[in-house]
């Protein structure tokens, strides 16, 4: 599987890298968080870690720590505007719930053992 990003999501993402020059691409992840359990992380990566998993879409990287991947593979990010706020959106297989708010999500019991590093 991968990590992947819409159209939009992309030129975002490419958006920030560009206005950033020391950003190798999208660092994106989990940490506990909210009432589900887990919170998608993102930040600009300025480094690649050990253990990154790198994926490439069109020359965006999109680094994902060892501990977050089995948590993240296959989801699809996408970028939306809601009125006045803009904020990522997460298209995420593996969460089998979400809070009512949307911050956090819940895996199944095959990853509930997994306990990811910051993003």
């Amino acid at each position: 599987m991968a990590v992947s990003l819409s159209p939009v999501a992309w030129q975002r993402v490419q958006q920030f890298v560009a206005k950033t020059p020391e950003a190798l691409g999208l660092r994106f992840g989990v940490a506990r968080t909210g009432c589900s359990g887990w919170g998608h992380v993102t930040e600009l990566a300025k480094e690649q870690r050990e253990g990154d998993t790198v994926f490439e879409q069109d020359g965006v990287r999109i680094y994902v720590d060892p501990t977050s991947l089995p948590l993240v593979d296959g989801t699809r990010i996408d970028f939306a505007k809601h009125g006045l706020s803009e904020t990522f959106v997460f298209e995420n297989p593996n969460a089998v719930a979400e809070c009512g708010c949307g911050e956090s999500f819940t895996v199944d019991e095959t990853h509930r053992s997994t306990e990811p590093s910051a993003a």
